[in-house]
């Protein structure tokens, strides 16, 4: 399939990727899509491990950022053999790249046996299948993910357990990285279902961002050539390397720290506001 949008392409390690010709972006660039989202989603969230303890009912995926499925997939198989029940919920603004990645399966190589999930998806945004030991739910919502979340039918969505936030980055789609943003994510939580997000920036800014907007923030396992990445939760009992006092100090002489209120790319320090909310965080209260 040639496509005036997406293009396959090899990394330097031999794996093959999906890029945006409009974004000018290669999906996982350095590792390639099964290993990166093994590293950052599936052992940093220890998905394995919560969904074998996970009481009856649903354990719920929120997948922002479909893309060409790549995250999505690598949670399945390593979930086979546990048996359950799964939902995920994946959301990006178009399925164009996961359309054109099903035309390339061959050479991705991630999509062995759930080709069938990712046609049902493409034609009814909604897909239920067996995964080895566990029955799956894997639905799609297609838009503009800062203005679905604001909609009356986001309520019906089932809270999240895990997210895994793989948005393109800030520079190409800030709207998906401000304040109000990660506030709206986090007041969508259920408080007594716990729950933890992983992305692959470590940015100050960002981590000030997810700590303003109610969330705990840790450091995240290094993926690529990125030595750390970020873990957010709703309690700070599922975070295995805290943000602590020291890097509240770093945070408040950075010169790009500020969260972004709106989707205009801008770096600043902290506001005298932000620093202070900041240090009255309950992360911090206790160190």
């Amino acid at each position: 399939m040639v496509s005036p949008d997406f293009q396959l392409v090899q990394l330097k390690n031999g794996s093959w990727s999906v890029r945006s010709v409009a974004e000018a972006e290669t999906f996982h660039p350095v590792v390639g899509p099964v290993a990166e989202a093994e590293a950052l989603y599936v052992r940093q969230l220890q998905l394995a491990e919560r969904f074998a303890r996970h009481p009856e009912g649903e354990f719920v995926i929120w997948d922002v950022g479909l893309g060409a499925a790549a995250n999505v997939l690598t949670a399945l198989k390593a979930l086979r053999t546990l048996p359950g029940r799964l939902r995920v919920v994946s959301f990006d603004h178009t399925l164009k790249p996961l359309r054109f990645a099903l035309t390339h399966a061959t050479e991705l190589g991630y999509y062995g046996g759930y080709e069938a999930a990712c046609e049902a998806l493409l034609a009814e945004a909604d897909a239920t299948f067996q995964n080895g030991e566990n029955q799956v739910r894997w639905q799609v919502q297609t838009g503009d993910f800062p203005t679905l979340l604001g909609t009356p039918a986001a309520r019906l969505w089932p809270s999240p357990n895990a997210i895994f936030f793989d948005a393109y980055s800030p520079a190409k789609n800030m709207a998906m990285w401000t304040l109000p943003l990660f506030r709206q994510l986090h007041d969508r939580l259920d408080p007594a279902v716990p729950c933890t997000l992983a992305t692959y920036s470590r940015a100050t800014l960002l981590r000030v961002t997810l700590l303003l907007a109610g969330w705990y923030v840790g450091a995240g396992s290094a993926t690529g050539e990125k030595e750390e990445t970020t873990i957010a939760a709703n309690s700070p009992d599922l975070l295995r390397q805290p943000l602590g006092c020291d890097w509240l100090e770093r945070a408040r002489r950075s010169t790009s720290a500020e969260p972004m209120i709106t989707a205009v790319y801008r770096q600043m320090p902290l506001s005298p506001a932000s620093a202070a909310a900041l240090a009255a965080h309950p992360q911090f209260q206790s160190q």
